[in-house]
Formats: C-alpha cells, sequence, structure tokens
C-alpha cells in the first residue's frame, strides 16, 4: 500500500515552507502501474492465444505470467497480513485465482488477478498525485523576502527564517512572504488562494495580509505576526494531509466484511478437508469435494457482482463530464445526504465581469462613449476590474483609444489622458469625496450597486463625475437548476461555504435558491463547518475549486472539483472532477451512483443466492467439480452483463433529466 501522506510529506511542510519540489514524476514510475500494466498485457496475450485458438500451454504460459505479473505484490501483502494474523481479501483473491487455476479455470484467475492489480494501481496514482499537489502548494509562498532591519536597511533573506516581529517589504507584484500585518503602505492584494474572493482587495496600514497572496502595484511594510510553519498556507497543507490519512481507510462495503467471510470460507474448507479424512474417507475424492467447496463459495462473483456496476458507472459519467477516481468514490456518492457549495469559480464563474454602466444624469455623454473612455483609461492596467471593463468594450464592438500619462494609485484606481480629455476610474471613496455637483447622485448609485453585490467604479471625465460600473461575478447559467434538483434528490438543501463577504454571498444565495449562508469562511472554518454537519451524521458533498477549498473537500464525505476553474491542489485532493464546470452534473452524479448501489444489491442477492444453492448442494450432496465450476462461472457471467448496463447512455440522460 502506498506510504501514508502524513508520513511523507507533513514533516518536511513544517520545517521548511520555502522548499520546491522537482517535476512531478510520470505516474508510469510507480511499481503498481507497472505490474498492473504488464499483468494485463499479459492476460490480453493470453486471451489471443486462447480465442485464437492456439496451443493450450501458449495460453496457459501467458496467464500464468500474469498471475505473477499482478499476483506478487498482493500475494506479498497477504503473507505479511497473515504473519500479523490479519486474513485479508487480498491473499483470498490469489489464492481463489490458483484455485481456479488448479481445477482449469486459468482465464477466470486470471481476469481476478488483473481487476486486483488495476484497483491498486488506481489507488497508488490518487496517492501520489495527491501528494505531489500537497507539496506543490508550497510554490506560493515565496522562498525569498526582503527584512527591514531597525535602521531601514533591506536584507534577502530566506522566508523560513523570518521571526514573528520581523518587518518585510513587499514590492509591487511580489507574494507575501509571511502572515502578517501591514504597517504602512497601500495596494490591491490578490488573495483568492486563501479566501476564494474574486477580486483583490484593498490592503491598508492595520490589514492582516497572509503568505503566499500576491501583491498589487504598491509597496507594503508587513510586520510577520507568524510563524513559517504557521502560517494559514501551511495549515491548509496539514489539514489536507489529515482529512487525506482519514478518508484512505475507507472501503467498499464489501470489502467491510472481508474479514468475518475469508476466514469463514477457509476455516470451511480446511474442515471440510480434514474432518472426512480423519474420518478414514479417500485422500483424493475429499480434496475434491474440498476444492469444489472453496471455487463455489470463493468471492469471484460477489467481487465481480460489485465492481462492474461501479466501474460502469464511473465509465458513463466519464463519457458525460465527470472524472470519479475510484469505486469507492462511486458507491459514497450515491449515499450523499448534504450538499455544500463554494461561491467563486464553483457556483459563479471566478472572473469578474462588467455588469452594468450607470449613466448620471449630467454626464451628457452616451454610456458607448463613457465606456469606450473607460476602456481606454484601464487598458494599460493589470488589475481584475480593468480588464474587466475593457473585455466589456471588446464584446460591444467599441475601438480603444491610445492612453497617455497613465497612472495607477494602488487602492485608488487609474487615471489617464485620452483624447485630450483626463479620464480616472476609481473606488467612490476617492472620486467622490472631490465632487459636489454630483455627489449625492452618485452615492445613491453606489449605494444600490453594493445592496445588489456589485462593486461599484466611479468614472470622472474632467474631473467631473458620469457614471458609475457594477462590477461582478457571473453566476453559472446552470447553478440555479442545479441546486433544485440537488434539493430533490438528497431531500435536504444546499448550503453555501465561502470566504467572501456576507452581502455578496447572500446576493448569490437569493440568485440560486440557497438559504443556508456561511460566509467570511478561512479555510480551516470551511473545515470546522464541514466536521460539523458530518457531526450531526450528515454525509457531506462538498464542490469546489480553490487552494482554500483543498482541506474542506479531502475533510467531506466526498469532494467534488471545478476541472476547468479549479487549482492543481483541489483538482488532487478531490474525489471526482467536472471536467466541464457544468453544475447540472452533480446532481446526475448523485442519481448515477445511486443506481449503480441498487445494482450492486442486485447483484449481491444473485451472486450469494447461486453461492448458497452451490454450497448446501456440495455439503448436503455430491457437486460434481465441473457443476460446481459451471455454476460459479455462470453466476459470475449473469452479475457481470448486468452491472454494464449502466453502461448505456441513457442511463446517463435519466440521471441527468429526472434527478434520480
Amino acid at each position: 500500500m502506498p506510504t501514508s501522506l502524513l508520513e511523507t510529506t507533513a514533516a518536511p511542510i513544517a520545517a521548511t515552507p520555502q522548499a520546491r519540489v522537482p517535476k512531478r514524476a510520470g505516474l508510469s514510475s510507480l511499481p503498481e502501474v507497472r505490474w498492473a500494466t504488464l499483468a494485463t498485457a499479459l492476460f490480453a496475450v493470453g486471451l489471443i492465444a486462447h480465442f485464437g485458438h492456439g496451443p493450450a500451454a501458449l495460453a496457459w504460459t501467458f496467464f500464468l505470467a500474469c498471475y505473477a505479473a499482478g499476483g506478487w505484490e498482493p500475494g506479498l501483502a497477504g503473507v505479511r497480513a497473515l504473519r500479523g494474523k490479519t486474513l485479508d481479501v487480498d491473499l483470498l483473491m490469489v489464492l481463489a485465482a490458483i484455485g481456479a487455476a488448479a481445477v482449469g479455470q486459468v482465464l477466470d484467475g486470471g481476469l481476478l488477478i488483473v481487476i486486483f492489480a488495476t484497483s491498486g494501481a488506481l489507488e497508488a496514482v490518487a496517492t501520489h498525485r495527491t501528494e505531489q499537489a500537497v507539496r506543490g502548494l508550497l510554490d506560493l509562498a515565496p522562498e525569498q523576502a526582503t527584512r527591514l532591519d531597525e535602521a531601514g536597511d533591506e536584507q534577502v533573506v530566506d522566508a523560513a527564517n523570518l521571526q514573528i516581529g520581523d518587518v518585510i517589504l513587499v514590492r509591487p507584484g511580489e507574494r507575501i512572504g509571511a502572515d502578517g500585518q501591514v504597517l504602512s503602505g497601500s495596494s490591491d492584494v490578490d488573495q483568492a488562494t486563501i479566501t476564494g474572493e474574486p477580486l483583490p482587495v484593498a490592503k491598508n496600514a492595520g490589514d492582516e495580509v497572509f503568505a503566499g497572496t500576491l501583491n498589487g502595484t504598491g509597496a507594503l511594510r508587513v510586520r510577520v505576526d507568524r510563524d513559517a510553519s504557521d502560517t494559514v498556507v501551511a495549515r491548509i497543507v496539514a489539514m489536507v494531509e489529515q482529512a487525506s490519512a482519514t478518508k484512505a481507510k475507507t472501503q467498499l462495503f464489501i470489502e467491510k466484511v472481508e474479514q468475518r467471510y475469508s476466514i469463514g470460507m477457509v476455516t470451511a474448507t480446511l474442515l471440510l478437508f480434514a474432518i472426512p479424512l480423519i474420518a478414514g474417507t479417500a485422500f483424493q475424492p475429499t480434496l475434491l469435494r474440498a476444492m469444489t467447496f472453496m471455487i463455489v463459495a470463493s468471492p469471484c462473483a460477489v467481487v465481480l457482482a460489485t465492481m462492474p456496476p461501479l466501474l460502469a458507472a464511473m465509465a458513463n459519467a466519464g463519457r458525460h463530464g465527470v472524472l470519479v477516481k475510484s469505486a469507492v468514490v462511486m458507491e459514497q456518492l450515491g449515499t450523499t445526504t448534504q450538499v455544500a457549495f463554494d461561491k467563486t469559480g464553483t457556483l459563479t464563474e471566478g472572473a469578474p465581469r462588467l455588469a452594468e454602466i450607470r449613466v448620471l444624469s449630467s454626464a451628457g455623454l452616451a454610456e458607448n462613449e463613457i465606456l469606450a473612455l473607460a476602456a481606454a483609461a484601464e487598458n494599460p492596467s493589470e488589475h481584475p476590474l480593468g480588464r474587466a471593463v475593457v473585455t466589456a468594450a471588446h464584446e460591444a464592438g467599441l475601438s480603444i483609444a491610445h492612453a497617455e500619462e497613465f497612472n495607477a494609485a494602488p487602492g485608488r484606481g487609474v487615471s489617464a489622458l485620452i483624447d485630450g480629455r483626463r479620464v480616472e476610474i476609481g473606488s467612490p471613496r476617492h472620486l467622490l469625496e472631490l465632487d459636489d455637483a454630483s455627489s449625492a447622485e452618485a452615492a445613491k448609485h453606489v449605494a444600490e450597486l453594493e445592496d445588489d453585490g456589485q462593486t461599484a467604479a466611479v468614472v470622472r471625465v474632467d474631473r467631473a463625475v458620469v457614471a458609475l460600473l457594477g462590477i461582478a461575478d457571473r453566476t453559472r447559467p446552470a447553478a440555479a437548476g442545479a441546486i433544485a434538483r440537488i434539493h430533490a434528490v438528497t431531500g435536504t438543501a444546499p448550503i453555501l461555504l465561502t470566504g467572501d463577504n456576507q452581502r455578496a454571498a447572500a446576493r448569490l444565495a437569493e440568485q440560486v435558491g440557497i438559504t443556508d449562508i456561511r460566509a467570511g469562511l478561512l479555510p480551516e472554518d470551511k473545515v470546522d463547518a464541514v466536521k460539523a454537519l458530518e457531526a450531526q451524521d450528515q454525509r457531506v458533498l462538498l464542490v469546489g475549486d480553490g487552494v482554500n477549498d483543498a482541506p474542506a473537500l479531502a475533510a467531506a464525505h466526498t469532494g467534488i472539483a471545478m476541472g476547468r476553474a479549479g487549482s492543481d491542489l483541489a483538482l488532487d485532493t478531490a474525489d471526482a472532477v467536472i471536467m466541464r464546470d457544468d453544475l447540472a452534473t452533480v446532481p446526475a452524479v448523485i442519481a448515477l451512483s445511486r443506481r449503480a448501489r441498487r445494482v450492486v444489491t442486485a447483484n449481491l442477492v444473485i451472486a450469494g443466492t447461486i453461492i448458497a444453492a452451490l454450497v448446501v448442494w456440495d455439503l448436503a450432496g455430491h457437486l460434481p467439480l465441473p457443476l460446481g465450476v459451471l455454476g460459479h462461472e455462470g453466476s459470475t457471467v449473469i452479475v457481470g452483463l448486468n452491472g454494464l448496463r449502466l453502461l448505456h447512455a441513457s442511463v446517463w440522460r435519466k440521471a441527468l433529466i429526472g434527478g434520480r
């Protein structure tokens, strides 16, 4: 089994948050992947030789080589478990495969080996990718920082060596090297990685800043308030690791009973062999009867009753844009009782857009003229609000004039000379205080825009306020419908967990139909919210996209990340990924999982009934070995075909449209 993330990464992360991770090794370098690939290839060649009517010895050779390639590792793990007085299903599967080969059913044993080798490889891949993503998160924090001594002289030091009370200088465009408080300076800081807020936040003296967040165009002097091992970024890493280590223990339902079943089957086989021998029965018929019992009672049909429906459901979901990472996840999705959503980048598109332009009555300019002037002034700017204005002008087909004497003031806005006219765009706090004639009308518009959950920006032309720009993060079109269908499927209304402010969260929640809102949450607050829900016996499915969502994605019963908008850490931490960012697939995949679980239940009933009948026949009478093998293999075929029905496209359509 792969080494725990907590064991492999926690120590270096806490000690050296500035450390860099070498380029991610290819997944083919994982031994589990190599052995599973080799076993599958050998099995495929064996199938060709078998069904191509080649020499029987040739087919057997390849099948036995498949046994060796795919079975040695789980077999060795099973032996080690046996030494620890534990009998696990890995060893049982290897023994069942060997038993199948012993009675001539080498193909069926090879299929079991391939299934288990592939399952182990998928687990190793998931663990490897999550470990690399968690360690890669540390790239957010800069390796070095500029420390100021008491005389004000600058000294470049390792960020890991910063002490509480140190003062650092953060220049424009740099990432902040430590959690702390701004002593002087003003700037806009992009802290979406920590809080999920879609827009940069104005920072002035007395405001808190976080390590790894990106400074805007102003310079800041920051007092370090937390040790490098205790920054928000480091805590995110630790929370993801701890939650991942806990969730790694989750198993399929059938695996939860493997101990009792395995011990019972092996014990019964040994007794069925030993008791008749002691009673004087001949060796050969006794061995044959015990072998028949082991074959008909082996959990091959039970395993195939479980895996094909779940794998078929995974494949169907994958074809429609939802990557479910394992059969365990596919099974868990159907048990969801509470769905929680992040806001920015999940229910919204995660990028600010110009929502409306409010032209003042005294402006004397048309809306398109104002938009063209504003876009020309913002065109040299790299601020997200400015890019939203420029994008809106392009979409309206407006030409953008060249800006002269451009100037950007952190936290205030921009100004430029456009065709001889001085154009200023910035925050109401700074641009309205100098204007008396239209300030009352403009202030009214500002209040209305902000009440509507938008960010207001003032446009002045030649020192006269002419318009207000309303900028907002656009809600995803499918959000409201997805919320309604999730409520119908789970019977519980979804909730909103966001780092954004209460007013913006409430506005978005009203649009999509959510009434339970938890706003202003840091990453650890989201984890606490998830744990509180699960303490109420809720099985929480969290949908998110950002680095700040990763700890909660790991802590939740199931986590789903947005594929296009999602950060690398969120994508690797989540249990499933919506590749096309289509929220309508969330209720659909829950419904698909529930259908898969129903098929699994039906398969278990079929397999259990047939196994019970064959076992009773073997114990109470005399079950011929060929007939026992035929009954056993027939049950595996029946449950396998029943599970594969979930591959049909109509199954997904019903889940998507009906929501059940």
